[in-house]
């Protein structure tokens, strides 16, 4: 009797649920393979209902923090960058071993947030080495750098020759080159950079996006960097709508009256965390 009951069971299931998801259109159910659709795609629509961020009003919001709420660059940059770095950590734990995380920096933002994520990386159980091209003369990242060194994490100036270099060395590259300002081609030594790190075929966790995308259209290109996740901050931009692998957002610090005068939809970040994974 129990043996009936599961055959009987099985195949319930089978013709009701998995027969119609498998086979839609020779389903002998078609009112059930409608209501299953409809399900899947109130599902989708949901996963996609967070906003974008144009670059123009990723640009305009940034200007808002910093004139109207009082916000300075290093807050933003501290609150960013521990974002990133819990991120990585949620996508790379240091476990079994302490990973070897390269932190390449351009010569923006996001080369700060990059320096940031490092100091925090380290202080987390992994091992960060700063790649910093192009160092900008600001006091700002000057402080970094020096937080850096006196953390006894190792910053270098010069591009590797290979991507095989990179492999061996590194084991998780940090993608901190380019941010939602970047537009036109990758310049030297940056466009030599990014065909190494791409050669290496490490990992690789950018920082909102991907180096040498196009902030609205994505890797138009073909030159940008291959990266393996994504943590886009304030709110994801454009692009992130062509990137497949993990995506993350952080930077938990946007006033409610930002968010209501943006229209940004943004998920609840569970419990005290400063990421949320958006796929």
């Amino acid at each position: 009797q129990q043996n009936s009951f599961s055959c009987f069971f099985f195949f319930f299931f089978f013709f009701f649920f998995l027969f119609p998801i498998f086979f839609p259109a020779s389903s002998p159910f078609p009112l059930c393979r409608l209501m299953l659709l409809r399900l899947l795609r109130r599902t989708m629509s949901e996963v996609r209902a967070f906003s974008v961020l144009s670059q123009e009003a990723a640009k305009k919001l940034d200007q808002e923090l910093f004139s109207e709420y009082a916000f300075s660059v290093e807050q933003l940059m501290e609150l960013a960058g521990l974002s990133v770095a819990h991120a990585v950590f949620r996508e790379h734990p240091p476990t079994p071993k302490p990973l070897r995380i390269l932190a390449v920096a351009g010569p923006g933002n996001n080369g700060g947030d990059a320096l940031v994520a490092a100091r925090h990386l380290q202080l987390l159980g992994h091992h960060p080495t700063v790649l910093y091209p192009k160092e900008p003369k600001q006091d700002l990242f000057k402080n970094l750098l020096t937080q850096c060194r006196k953390m006894d994490i190792a910053v270098l100036s010069e591009v590797p020759e290979s991507g095989e270099q990179v492999r061996q060395q590194y084991d998780v590259v940090l993608d901190g080159i380019f941010g939602f300002s970047f537009h036109g081609e990758p310049r030297a030594p940056f466009d030599q950079l990014l065909q190494v790190l791409n050669a290496s075929q490490l990992p690789v966790v950018a920082i909102d996006v991907p180096s040498g995308w196009d902030v609205e259209h994505g890797n138009t290109s073909g030159k940008g960097l291959n990266a393996s996740s994504l943590v886009s901050l304030t709110a994801p931009k454009p692009c992130a709508a062509h990137f497949p692998g993990p995506h993350y957002l952080g930077g938990r610090f946007v006033p409610r009256a930002i968010a209501d005068k943006y229209q940004l939809r943004l998920p609840p970040y569970p419990g005290t965390d400063s990421i949320v994974r958006l796929n």
